[in-house]
């Protein structure tokens, strides 16, 4: 990858030409100390106003007010960095998981995928779900049934769809050079 940036974030002196893009990125959603804006992603993403103000309810919804365990859609989500090789993705959902009480060692664990030892049935199921989507573009029955022993319709929806979001937030994140923010662990 080159140095720096290939779409660099727009910086703060600039977000006041849209009153909402503004008001977003200078948004601080509860549970964290930082502006929506101090995060790389965001800005970035606001070099195109209307698409960004178009995901930025999908990303939310998925990331706060899904049916998935904050710990299940973090697994998911890092297994997706892992396999996009996103190290942006990969250090905000390190900082997001640790801050969610999901311990350093099955962060870890992530990075050897699902016959990692330490996993429950239901978590190597999830990680091998990852895998799955990422090589195949499809869940294979076996981890289908695995995850449908404990997950409703809705819930298996919706894990699908979190690493299908997470894959299209790594492709922009690699492809537009969006560099870790300060303090961000990069993907070993």
């Amino acid at each position: 990858m080159s140095d720096g940036p290939r779409i660099p974030p727009l910086p703060p002196e600039e977000w006041g030409g849209d009153p909402d893009l503004k008001r977003i990125l200078e948004a601080v959603p509860g549970g964290v100390s930082r502006r929506l804006g101090d995060n790389n992603i965001f800005p970035t993403f606001a070099r195109h106003p209307d698409l960004f103000k178009v995901w930025l309810p999908l990303g939310g919804f998925l990331l706060t007010a899904g049916k998935l365990a904050g710990r299940d859609r973090e697994l998911l989500i890092l297994r997706t960095a892992v396999r996009t090789k996103s190290s942006y993705e990969w250090g905000q959902h390190v900082r997001i998981s640790l801050d969610g009480g999901i311990e350093r060692e099955a962060i870890d664990r992530v990075l050897e995928g699902p016959d990692a030892d330490g996993w429950t049935p239901h978590e190597a199921a999830l990680i091998r779900a990852a895998d799955e989507l990422h090589d195949d573009s499809r869940i294979s029955d076996a981890t289908w049934k695995k995850l449908a022993a404990t997950y409703d319709p809705e819930q298996l929806m919706e894990a699908t769809m979190v690493v299908g979001h997470y894959h299209m937030v790594a492709f922009a994140l690699n492809s537009f050079g969006v560099e870790l923010d300060e303090g961000l662990e990069p993907l070993p």
